[in-house]
């Protein structure tokens, strides 16, 4: 059976050699490599754990970091106010029409703060089955609220197990304002990571596919969605409106064709699940360099002390504007040898364009806009 895996693998590759899994686009034109992420401005001290970040009405910030949810106000956002500490790693966020907080929180669900009443209100299942993955939410203007879920088997710190076990049972989930009467849009997707609403139409993002698709708001039933971008260079992450009709999507690392061809190798793959710590698999990373144990990715290695910045990367950060059609308008970017990795998320502000650096802990400021 093995030699059959092996020949059957073979042929498909040689029949279908410029198909989606074989061929890893270039970054070129609006994707053409920079080092302007490098240029951006820290906000604060680091936030480990640092997942997204959300502008409020007001001009401050909504970050999630960890367990805790904190506040960033005034000039420069130099101000934090702790939210809320959940029991749970705190991941996705946005602002209900309402004025609640909506959290995505790791093993529990999703939780709306209200900041007249002490204790979150929670939605922790949907059509019987827990809401452990959740990882982005988004609220409608009619007030309904949608979450994608990356995966009903494994946690947000475990999306490198769902990676390499090749699954793709992620979920679109759609409630009411008051966390009811929740049920399953779309099944079967490649880890949902990004969620947007814009003008009528619900946009989401799947990392294993390298994929953004929109539909229209679903009214009676689920509409069929639509791929705007396909076969992207690096695993789409969050997906936030810049306020003029456009996006911007950050992208937590780049592919690979070392990672692709361990996604194919599958007796490599289970063994090397099986007997190695996952922070050194074969597998794309929020941030690297800092361990002598984790593999060096082929070329993505230092050359005099430097990691060489054209090398193929083991982390990377990338942070791409889209126009409202989904097409790329612009991005920036931290190469192999950059600092500032791992981009989950980002929002616009009145004082610039504010970015979540997972990979190092860091939240960036960069005052102009990306167009």
């Amino acid at each position: 059976m093995g030699f059959l895996d092996h020949l059957m693998r073979d042929i498909r590759s040689v029949i279908n050699r410029d198909g989606e899994q074989n061929a890893i686009p270039p970054l070129d034109g609006a994707l053409s490599p920079n080092d302007r992420l490098e240029a951006c401005t820290a906000i604060g001290d680091p936030l480990p754990g640092l997942d997204d970040v959300v502008a409020a009405p007001d001009g401050a910030l909504f970050v999630s970091a960890g367990r805790r949810v904190i506040k960033l106000s005034g000039p420069g956002f130099v101000n934090r106010a702790l939210v809320f500490e959940f029991a749970g790693e705190a991941g996705g966020l946005a602002l209900h029409p309402d004025g609640r907080l909506l959290v995505c929180v790791a093993g529990h669900g999703l939780a709306a703060v209200d900041p007249a009443k002490p204790d979150p209100h929670w939605l922790r299942n949907c059509d019987g089955r827990p809401l452990a993955g959740l990882l982005s939410v988004a609220a409608a203007p009619d007030g309904r609220i949608f979450a994608v879920e990356g995966s009903f088997a494994r946690t947000p710190a475990e999306w490198r197990h769902d990676l390499m076990e090749k699954r793709h049972n992620g979920r679109l989930i759609v409630c009411g304002a008051a966390l009811d009467s929740a049920t399953t849009l779309l099944g079967d997707l490649h880890y949902p990571y990004g969620l947007a609403i814009e003008s009528g139409q619900l946009w989401f993002t799947e990392s294993w596919a390298h994929r953004v698709s929109r539909m229209p708001l679903p009214r009676n039933g689920s509409a069929a969605p639509q791929t705007v971008l396909r076969n992207l260079p690096g695993y789409p992450a969050r997906l936030q409106g810049d306020g003029r009709g456009g996006f911007y999507l950050a992208l937590f690392a780049r592919r690979t064709h070392l990672i692709e061809f361990v996604l194919k190798e599958d007796d490599f793959r289970n063994e090397m699940i099986a007997s190695m710590p996952p922070d050194h698999w074969v597998a794309p990373a929020y941030s690297g360099g800092a361990d002598c144990l984790e593999p060096m990715q082929i070329g993505g290695v230092k050359a005099l002390g430097i990691q060489k910045p054209w090398a193929p990367p083991r982390s990377y950060g990338l942070l791409v504007h889209l126009d409202g059609n989904g097409e790329p308008t612009s991005s920036i970017h931290s190469r192999a040898g950059g600092r500032f990795h791992g981009i989950t998320s980002a929002c616009a502000t009145s004082q610039g364009t504010v970015i979540a650096s997972r990979g190092a802990g860091c939240l960036l400021l960069e005052p102009g806009e990306l167009r």
